[in-house]
């Protein structure tokens, strides 16, 4: 309110302490018109001196100290305050500064110590009126005057109007803004609303993408995991393989002694049964010996004694020969008989050898199997978790090795765990499609299993449908 940064003194002192009659305020009138300039004319006494912080100011009417001031102005120093005029003064309030209001006002001077001395008569702000003043006028000016005020009236009329019409459009867009206030609060409802889903939506989808990071450097280690078993049972096979060789080799060996040592055994019987009926022999010999020695002795003659004895050692001459030649085949046939035992008895160890070595390559191939399809059910458990766009190729068909025409079997004629090389499986449902049926009816298959995003063709499981509203929410928050 004041022209100035700087507030005047002021002081508690109660109106029976100042001097009102120390500054006497000249020409003051009852009211002056709103929107001009006011010049306050006073005049200092000689019971006061002015000082540089006095002041005037325009008070309301019933105040009870000088710090109640709606506006004031410094008081300016007198230039020679021994002339009969220095104590004329007059300060001028700027028409910013007045009141507006229609109250009564009156100016008051007050010293640097905040004491008043002097005040004014009480004065008012408004304009003119009729009782104040008297007009003359003619009648043709009445008449003017008339019409003026017809037209006025009129044209009050019309804006009447126009401010009901205008009232009614500003309470029909009060009510406006009321609901579009409602809806702004719903929509900014919405908004965080969304914002916190889209939050959540980014940190569920951070996590599934560590998770999915993780599941395929997982996927890859099972992956190399796998090559790895697959190469071992290779090498298990090949050694599988060679060693069945041998065990076919040597079980072709064995049965070729057994056939020898059964033709020995038979070959030994008969010479048992020729020796036999040489001994039979030879006794029937010795007894007809010995009735013709016997005889002879009594009625042959000695030439024929001669004869027979002759005959005698020709026959036991063959008997030693025969004896002898039947103990050195004996002997012979005996050794060929101890060192084809001998023989047969080192294939059967060496064949108990080869069957356990076996045996522990066909639990170690089982185990292996056993290990490689709990990895490969993983990995495609994996594949299915980590992967939203990948459908994962039918597992590679091995396979099934020919059932061989082994002695003891072929190991690998058990239940085959592998897909045949014929068949293909959905990786989705396990359904099974013929290897010559058309590709194109395979995919259309796997296809059906999936949904496709339109806007950047990513694919999804159907069983998992969720996933597919909330990445395409995601585009439309894009």
């Amino acid at each position: 309110m004041d022209e100035t940064s700087d507030e005047p003194p002021t002081s508690a002192i109660l109106l029976d302490n100042c001097h009102f009659s120390q500054v006497i305020f000249n020409n003051v009138e009852k009211f002056y018109v709103p929107g001009g300039d006011v010049t306050c004319y006073y005049t200092l006494t000689q019971n006061i001196v002015p000082r540089g912080k006095d002041w005037v100011g325009i008070f309301r009417v019933g105040w009870k100290t000088t710090r109640e001031y709606y506006t004031f102005m410094w008081a300016p120093l007198p230039g020679d305050i021994r002339r009969d005029n220095a104590g004329q003064q007059q300060i001028q309030f700027k028409a910013y500064y007045l009141p507006k209001d229609d109250e009564y006002y009156q100016f008051c001077y007050v010293d640097q110590d905040g004491v008043v001395r002097g005040a004014s008569v009480p004065f008012q702000f408004r304009a003119e009126t009729e009782d104040d003043i008297l007009v003359v006028t003619t009648q043709g000016e009445v008449e003017e005057i008339e019409l003026q005020n017809k037209n006025l009236r009129k044209e009050n009329e019309e804006l009447q109007a126009s401010r009901a019409s205008l009232q009614k459009q500003n309470s029909d867009l009060q009510e406006e803004l009321t609901k579009a206030q409602g809806n702004k609060k719903e929509l900014q409802s919405s908004l965080e609303s969304l914002r916190s889903n889209t939050e959540k939506l980014e940190l569920e989808l951070n996590s599934l993408k560590k998770e999915n990071k993780h599941l395929k450097e997982l996927g890859d280690c099972r992956e190399a995991e796998l090559h790895q078993l697959k190469e071992q049972i290779q090498n298990v096979t090949s050694d599988k393989e060679h060693l069945e060789t041998r065990l076919k080799t040597a079980l072709d060996h064995m049965d070729q002694l057994q056939s020898q040592v059964l033709n020995y055994r038979r070959e030994v019987e008969s010479l048992s049964r020729m020796d036999h009926d040489k001994t039979e022999q030879l006794e029937s010999l010795k007894e007809e010996n010995r009735q013709l020695h016997m005889a002879g002795t009594q009625q042959v003659k000695p030439s024929l004694n001669i004869t027979l004895e002759h005959c005698l050692e020709y026959w036991k001459g063959t008997e030693a020969k025969l004896s002898l030649c039947l103990s050195h085949r004996l002997q012979n046939e005996q050794q060929q008989n101890c060192n084809l035992m001998k023989e047969l008895e080192e294939q059967k160890r060496l064949f108990q050898i080869l069957q356990a070595e076996k045996n522990e390559a066909d639990e170690e191939n089982q185990k292996l199997r056993e290990e490689n399809d709990r990895l490969l059910r993983r990995l495609s458990q994996t594949r299915e978790v980590s992967s939203f766009s990948v459908v994962p190729q039918a597992q590679a068909p091995v396979p099934a090795p020919e059932v061989g025409g082994f002695l003891f079997g072929n190991p690998y004629c058990g239940e085959i765990t592998w897909h045949s090389a014929s068949l293909r499986k959905c990786p989705m449902c396990d359904d099974v499609f013929p290897e010559d049926n058309e590709t194109s009816q395979y995919e259309a298959h796997v296809r059906s299993h999936l949904l496709e995003c339109p806007l950047c063709s990513e694919t999804f499981d159907k069983s998992n449908k969720q996933v597919f509203d909330d990445h395409m929410f995601c585009h439309g928050l894009e």
